[in-house]
């Protein structure tokens, strides 16, 4: 058996007692000896009687059954072949099922089930005291656009070319199997308590898959992330099963935290995974009651024109006071539900309240929503946003639709398909995030975006600038600061721009000179609720109906 391949010659279950018919061995057996009977008196009297006529011949009886005896004889002989080349038969479809159950058809490497079934013999087998087993987990990263992009076929040749390359980069005792879709997995003898040699493969395995495929649609480059994790030698077991599923979901946390930590890297199972991995199971079950309890709810920024002071929107946020966990902040809870799937139903109801509270906003001020890239993945994610704004009789036009820049490294035509959609809806789209490192000015002249907003992390700088010398303020060290440059190319590319995390006047004023901008952070206020929203407006004298009345019975009225 070769384990590093996949391929193997085990013993098939023996076939002998099928290869023996009983009844006509016993049949053949009687005719045989029947035949030496019979012919050894029919035989000198048929030769005496060609030889002398006057021989009276054999009996007619013993004639007979002497060639009834071969008829026997020859009909038991072309039993037995057929039987053999029968059971030859059988033989090799049972060996095509069983290679069939336990190898990948695409690669040729073991499948999931085969994959579990060796390790547990790896963890089983009698092994000396420093020896462990070790299990690789490795997940293609940005398959799918690959698939999306070129076609199944050179999906498949990528997969092909990376079973290939664990297989020559696996040690020579390993197992490299197919876990199904873009998911692979090594199944690694460890000897020793020197961990170098496990890390020095790793990097090596990285580096291999990292390098170009040749396919039909020219090179393409694809990257993995890999999760290790171990069994130690003395390790009880309970259930071999059990202990190699545990050490296969170990692997998987691993694996997560290396996509997570950036891709293209491998990293080492710790029992901190385990616990973030529950607290996730946790955040995920009280997102669900949260979402059916109504605990999510829109808390709105203040947006400012710079030049003149003037109140001219609001940007949605998100907040959740759960009956369970408490406050949980949003840089926590959203990756949650994009992860699990439910960061769309979650984005809609928060939209749809949002828009019935800005119903009762004046006509000029508007809403900035933010969607997740999940959702932007969504074909149908203009319809659903069409039929929040139809059945809230809100004007598109007041509606702001912010996407993240981290957006555009995905499929970039997908992207300006969505935008497109998006404003044919007649809604506004920005840019967020901008700033960040992947737009690109190509991206920026050929995506219609109405607006960009900078990042947090370069508009706080500023107060480094402010703080240091009133001279620097017209010294090429402010001029070149990367907030001066990104305002400078919003208005080279005719889009207006918008400054987020202001927070005190040093960074406004110094924002002010830049020129023309809204703005928004902190110095004008935390984000506040509806009610919050409502008493300050209606304090500012910016509301479309009076205090307490419901813009929707007031449309119906």
């Amino acid at each position: 058996m070769n384990r590093r391949t996949g391929d193997q010659k085990d013993k098939l279950p023996s076939l002998k007692k099928a290869e023996r018919d009983i009844v006509m061995l016993g049949i053949a057996t009687a005719a045989i000896i029947m035949f030496v009977g019979i012919g050894g008196t029919v035989m000198p009297q048929v030769t005496q009687h060609l030889l002398d006529g006057d021989v009276s011949p054999p009996e007619t009886v013993l004639v007979n059954a002497l060639l009834l005896n071969i008829a026997l004889i020859i009909f038991g002989w072309r039993r037995y072949a057929d039987l053999r080349e029968e059971i030859e038969q059988r033989r090799q479809a049972e060996e095509q099922a069983r290679h069939l159950s336990q190898i990948d058809p695409l690669t040729g490497c073991y499948n999931r089930r085969c994959t579990t079934e060796k390790l547990m013999e790896e963890i089983d087998a009698p092994k000396a005291a420093n020896h462990a087993a070790g299990f690789v987990m490795i997940d293609l990263d940005g398959f799918k656009e690959i698939n999306d992009r070129h076609g199944h076929q050179a999906g498949d040749t990528v997969l092909l070319a990376i079973a290939n390359r664990l297989r020559e980069i696996a040690p020579e005792n390993a197992s490299v199997a197919r876990l199904g879709g873009d998911e692979f997995a090594v199944i690694l003898p460890i000897e020793g308590e020197n961990l170098d040699p496990v890390e020095e493969w790793a990097g090596n395995m990285i580096a291999a898959v990292a390098q170009p495929i040749e396919t039909d649609m020219g090179e393409l480059e694809v990257t993995i992330s890999a999760g290790i994790a171990i069994h130690k030698p003395g390790k009880p077991v309970e259930s071999l099963e059990g202990a190699a599923r545990e050490l296969m979901h170990r692997a998987d946390l691993a694996m997560y935290h290396a996509k997570k930590e950036g891709r293209n890297r491998y990293c080492w199972f710790d029992k901190a995974m385990e616990v973030e991995a529950r607290i996730r199971r946790e955040m995920e079950s009280a997102i669900r009651k949260g979402l059916d309890r109504g605990e999510f709810v829109p808390h709105y920024e203040q947006q400012i024109d710079l030049e003149t002071g003037k109140l001219v929107g609001f940007e949605m946020l998100a907040r959740w006071h759960s009956s369970e966990l408490g406050e949980v902040a949003p840089d926590i809870f959203i990756p949650v539900a994009e992860q699990c799937g439910l960061i769309g139903t979650l984005s809609e109801s928060l939209i749809r309240r949002a828009l019935v509270d800005a119903q009762s906003w004046h006509p000029s001020l508007t809403l900035s929503v933010n969607v997740s890239p999940v959702q932007l993945r969504d074909p149908w994610f203009p319809q659903k946003l069409l039929k929040l704004l139809v059945s809230s009789e809100f004007p598109p036009a007041r509606l702001d639709v912010e996407i993240s820049e981290s957006c555009l490294q995905e499929n970039l035509t997908a992207v300006q398909t969505m935008i497109v959609s998006l404003k044919n809806l007649g809604v506004r789209v920005s840019l967020d995030d901008f700033g960040t490192g992947f737009a690109t000015l190509t991206q920026l002249r050929t995506l219609p975006f109405d607006r960009v907003k900078i990042d947090r992390s370069f508009v706080g700088e500023l107060r480094k600038v402010a703080e240091a010398a009133p001279s620097l303020m017209a010294d090429h060290e402010y001029r070149d600061h990367i907030v001066s440059t990104l305002v400078s190319l919003g208005k080279g590319l005719q889009i207006p721009v918008t400054a987020e995390g202001i927070e005190d006047d040093s960074i406004l004023e110094t924002l002010r000179q830049m020129g023309e901008m809204k703005g928004q952070g902190y110095l004008y206020g935390k984000p506040e609720d509806a009610a919050a929203v409502v008493k300050r407006l209606g304090e500012l004298d910016m509301l479309s109906t009076p205090p307490g009345t419901d813009p929707i019975q007031r449309k119906s009225a």
